[in-house]
């Protein structure tokens, strides 16, 4: 994810609109820009978190509810099916969980869906449990509250949203476009906006 559509993403998820997510440093972005730093200057803070984080992305593993080696590897923090969520490393170092888009990034990893098909839908032999739902909202609020990351679409926001949202290309990636009690995968971006509503409600409480 190239500087200028990140810087963009992180200008409309402050609520200053750049225009389309695509890359190009016109002038509506370099408007959306400046507006955004100067409010974030009144707040005293920067334009973004020191670290460069600024967005926050769902994963869903593939695999069972157990973390394996490629799992510890892959995301900065894993949702087990059962007990703690676990951070093998710290949020700022290097992961490779989303293509061409990590950097800036924090990749958070529900251990579940091995197996699973989207067409026709089978949830697969470990299918994502409330219990990882709502350990996944915890920690994405403990994140946004750690480094400054709004609850948007364009920085909380699930790996089946970032090609329609942020325009970098996946490979058909459908995680997560399912929950549970759903009877088969939704809209990427009303599933994700179901998930920020808890995430919002989930940051009232810390």
């Amino acid at each position: 994810m190239n500087a200028v559509r990140a810087r963009q993403a992180r200008c409309a998820a402050l609520g200053f609109n750049p225009g389309p997510i695509d890359g190009a440093d016109g002038p509506r972005t370099q408007a959306a820009f400046a507006a955004a730093t100067a409010a974030q200057r009144a707040k005293g803070l920067p334009f973004e978190h020191p670290t460069r984080l600024t967005r926050i992305h769902w994963h869903w593993t593939a695999g069972g509810y157990v973390p394996n080696s490629t799992d510890l590897r892959a995301y900065h923090g894993l949702i087990p099916g059962e007990g703690r969520p676990r951070w093998p490393v710290d949020p700022t170092a290097s992961r490779s969980h989303t293509l061409n888009a990590n950097g800036g990034a924090i990749g958070i990893s529900i251990c579940a869906m091995t197996g699973a098909q989207e067409r026709p839908f089978d949830r697969g032999r470990a299918p994502i449990t409330p219990y990882q739902v709502c350990e996944l909202v915890r920690e994405t609020a403990r994140m946004c509250r750690a480094y400054d990351i709004p609850v948007s679409r364009w920085s909380t926001l699930s790996h089946a949203e970032i090609q329609p949202t942020l325009g970098v290309v996946q490979r058909w990636k459908w995680d997560i476009t399912w929950l549970p009690g759903m009877e088969g995968p939704g809209d990427p971006i009303t599933v994700g906006d179901r998930l920020r509503d808890m995430v919002r409600a989930e940051l009232l409480n810390l």
